[in-house]
C-alpha cells in the first residue's frame, strides 16, 4: 500500500507524543541488535530468578524477548516514548531515619504509571491512525501499545530510538533528563525504519558510581545486572524467604531500589515533573516501618489500590518491613518484633525473628566490654 513519507510520519508521531506529555520520543527499527544477542545466555545463567515471564518462548522455543520477528513478525518500526517521573523529594541516599524504610520513588504516585503511560499512549496510537486514514485512506497497519507488558527489552529500542543510552546500572539515561523515565512502546506494522533515529551515544564514559554503590554487588561489571541478586528484585520480585546472605544488603528497602539511580552523575539537575500522578501519595515517602509491618489487609487494600506496590503483595511488604527493622540497628523495634516473631504468616514470622535475633546482637555489641561479658555469661541479651 502507499504509505506517507516516513519523514512525515516521524514527525508527526513526535508532536503527538509532546502533547500527549512525554519528555522524549524517537523511533527504531526492528533489527537482531546486539544487545539481543545476550538475552539467551543471561537467561541460562538463572539471572532472571523467578521472573519465569522472561523467558516465554514462541512456537519453535526460541526466546521472544531475545528478537521483536519471534515475538511480533508483523513489526516493522517501534515508536519508544519517555516521561519523567521524578519529583521534588530527597533521593534515599540523602537520608537515613532508622526508623523509617524506602519506597523506590516510581511507585510513590497517585496513578500506577502501568495506566497512565499507556493511556496516552493510546492517545497517540488514536492520532497516528487517524493521520494515516485522512492523508493516505487507509487504515492498513498493525500497531500494539506496552508499557512493561511487551514480550522484548524496551531498553534496547530506546536505545537505537535515540531516547537514551543504556547505563553501566542498564537504565536509560538520557542527556537532558537524566534516567527517572517511564518507557512506552507502540509496535507498528509501519516501516519507519528509514528515518530511525541513530543510537544515543554512550556518555557514562569511566564511572562507576551506580557499581561501587551497589549494596548487593547486583551489578557484576558495567551494563551486567544479576536480577536475582538486585534489591528490586528481592522486594517485589522474589515470593517467600529471602536468602539470608542478600538481607543485611536490603538496608532499609522495602519496595524497589533508587540507589543505582540517586549516585548517578546525571541525575543531578534532572528536571522535576509536576504531573500530579507522579506526586507521592501520603506516607508513601521514607514510610514508617512499624506502619508497613503491621499494616493490614484491608488497609494494605485500601491504601494501595491502583499502585505498583501491591505487586509486591502484603506477605511482601510486611517481610520487606521486618528485614529493614533488622538493619535499622534501632533496638527500639524489638518489642515489635518479638510480637511478629509469632505472627500467623510464616514467612512475616521467619523474618521477623531473624530480625529480632540481629538487633538484640546489635545491643549487646554496643554495651560496655565488662557488661556485654556479663550478658554472654548470663545466657540472656
Amino acid at each position: 500500500m502507499k504509505m506517507p513519507p516516513l519523514f512525515q510520519v516521524a514527525a508527526f508521531v513526535k508532536k503527538a507524543a509532546a502533547e500527549a506529555g512525554f519528555d522524549a520520543c524517537g523511533i527504531s527499527p526492528v533489527r537482531g541488535f546486539d544487545e539481543l544477542a545476550h538475552f539467551p545466555e543471561w537467561i541460562a545463567k538463572g539471572r532472571a530468578g523467578e521472573m519465569k515471564y522472561m523467558e516465554a518462548r514462541d512456537e519453535s522455543g526460541n526466546l521472544k524477548r531475545a528478537s521483536l520477528k519471534s515475538a511480533a513478525p508483523w513489526a516493522r518500526s517501534v515508536i519508544v516514548c519517555a516521561v519523567n517521573y521524578n519529583t521534588d523529594y530527597p533521593y534515599s541516599t540523602q537520608v537515613n531515619d532508622p526508623r523509617r524504610g524506602w519506597i523506590a520513588r516510581y511507585a510513590w504516585g497517585h496513578e500506577d504509571y502501568h495506566d497512565s503511560v499507556l493511556s496516552k499512549l493510546r492517545g497517540i496510537e488514536a492520532k497516528l491512525k487517524e493521520f494515516v486514514a485522512a492523508e493516505f485512506a487507509t487504515k492498513e497497519f498493525t500497531s500494539r501499545c506496552y508499557v512493561d507488558t511487551g514480550p522484548f527489552v524496551e531498553r534496547v529500542y530506546a536505545k537505537y530510538a535515540g531516547v537514551g543510552w543504556i547505563g553501566k546500572n542498564t537504565c536509560i539515561i538520557n542527556q537532558k533528563l537524566g534516567s527517572w523515565l517511564f518507557l512506552g512502546v507502540i509496535l507498528t506494522s509501519l516501516d519507519l525504519d528509514a528515518e530511525a533515529d541513530l543510537p544515543a551515544p554512550d556518555r557514562c564514559g569511566t564511572c562507576t558510581r551506580c557499581i561501587d554503590a551497589c549494596p548487593t554487588n547486583a551489578l557484576l561489571g558495567p551494563y551486567q545486572l544479576d536480577a536475582t541478586k538486585c534489591i528490586s528484585y528481592l522486594t517485589i520480585e522474589k515470593r517467600g524467604e529471602i536468602p539470608e546472605g542478600m538481607r543485611e544488603g536490603m538496608g532499609r528497602h522495602v519496595f524497589g531500589c533508587d540507589i543505582c539511580q540517586d549516585v548517578c552523575p546525571w541525575n543531578r539537575k534532572s528536571p522535576v515533573s509536576a504531573a500530579p500522578e507522579f506526586q507521592p501519595r501520603e506516607r508513601l515517602v521514607n514510610p514508617a516501618l512499624v506502619w508497613l509491618a503491621e499494616i493490614s489487609e484491608e488497609e494494605f487494600r485500601a491504601k494501595f489500590r491502583g499502585s505498583a506496590i501491591r505487586r509486591a503483595k502484603r506477605t511482601g511488604i510486611r517481610r520487606n518491613a521486618v528485614i529493614a527493622m533488622g538493619n535499622s540497628g534501632h533496638t527500639g523495634f524489638l518489642s515489635i518484633l518479638e510480637k511478629l516473631s509469632e505472627a500467623e504468616d510464616p514467612v512475616v514470622r521467619e523474618h521477623a525473628q531473624w530480625a529480632k535475633k540481629k538487633l538484640e546482637s546489635t545491643r549487646v555489641n554496643h554495651l560496655p566490654a565488662s557488661q556485654r561479658s556479663a550478658e554472654s555469661d548470663s545466657g540472656s541479651i
